[in-house]
């Protein structure tokens, strides 16, 4: 009898363990690995709407910066990551060869074609521009994604290849959600004096928080136990608990400008989270909280007073 027990114990607790698995493993396809194409909870996209709320002065703007763009040949450069990916950018050099240089950081399931927007505003204010595709993303390799975590350590490894490789003696790290919470990350770490001021458009506060933010509201399911275990699987497969992915205590370390800006209709990444980080974020900082402007969508909706604002940002550094 005893035994029949045991058995069936053990068999109950296998198939406990297997439905686990299979759970952490849905999620995290759905998460964390490279490739997935997976529904994500945002305000909608409407292309008339946009258009008739852009003033003629942003549309110009904005239309004068993606044609600059297209017509730029930048040059390819790589890195090594330090677990040997292999780590692919673009480079826009500045013809007057100043020592400035900016990077931009795209975000989740993008690449760094989506950054271009932003390419004439630093050329016309004498910055390099580096656009790295982060790990898992666009040209660069990796299986998953590192949501700002391990990407803090390649960003760290471009800022040494613009100082080393071309002069550089000043740099802004610049990024847009994903991208915005790696180099608010990055901003934790014990980074060169080259590195002068970060500017980040809708980031998230954690990990964790993000991705229970998006399991309410596109599935209608709890965070516990689900990001538990996902998280755990992931530990496995990408080296990082969702624990350890906190935009919030790295910036509680930061020592360099912030710029914060969050759009009010964000309903990505909630607006909150914009709030909390530049509450305990460290040195000086600034929050800008765009009325009526969903996610990154400050550029493109307010393109004169986005462009006003980092000028002023960036003449105080």
């Amino acid at each position: 009898m005893k035994r029949r027990l045991k058995i069936i114990l053990a068999s109950v607790i296998a198939f406990l363990v297997t439905i686990l698995l299979f759970i952490g493993n849905f999620f995290y396809g759905e998460s964390v690995k490279r490739g997935s194409e997976v529904e994500l909870h945002t305000e909608p996209e409407d292309e008339t709407v946009v258009a008739s709320a852009q003033s003629s002065a942003d549309e110009q703007l904005l239309r004068e910066a993606q044609l600059w763009y297209e017509e730029q040949h930048p040059e390819k450069i790589t890195q090594t990551s330090y677990d040997d990916l292999l780590l692919q950018a673009d480079f826009i050099k500045d013809e007057e060869n100043s020592k400035k240089a900016v990077i931009l950081v795209h975000g989740f399931r993008k690449d760094k074609s989506v950054m271009g927007d932003y390419t004439k505003f630093y050329h016309d204010h004498g910055y390099h521009i580096l656009m790295p595709d982060s790990r898992g993303h666009g040209e660069s390799e990796g299986k998953y994604y590192g949501y700002g975590w391990h990407d803090r350590f390649d960003l760290i490894g471009w800022i040494h290849i613009l100082m080393e490789d071309y002069g550089i003696e000043e740099i802004v790290l610049h990024g847009n959600s994903a991208g915005a919470a790696a180099v608010l990350m990055t901003s934790g770490e014990n980074l060169p004096q080259q590195v002068k001021a970060v500017i980040a458009d809708s980031a998230y506060s954690t990990m964790k928080e993000e991705l229970a933010h998006q399991l309410k509201h596109i599935y209608g399911l709890p965070s516990f136990p689900l990001l538990d275990i996902t998280s755990v699987v992931t530990k496995f497969r990408a080296g990082y608990f969702f624990e350890e992915v906190s935009t919030i205590e790295q910036v509680k370390k930061n020592k360099l400008p912030l710029f914060i800006i969050h759009g009010m209709a964000d309903e990505l990444v909630p607006t909150w989270m914009g709030e909390k980080i530049y509450e305990e974020a460290s040195g000086e900082k600034e929050l800008w909280l765009v009325p009526d402007v969903g996610h990154i969508k400050a550029h493109e909706m307010e393109t004169v007073e986005f462009e006003q604002k980092i000028e002023e940002f960036l003449s105080k550094i």
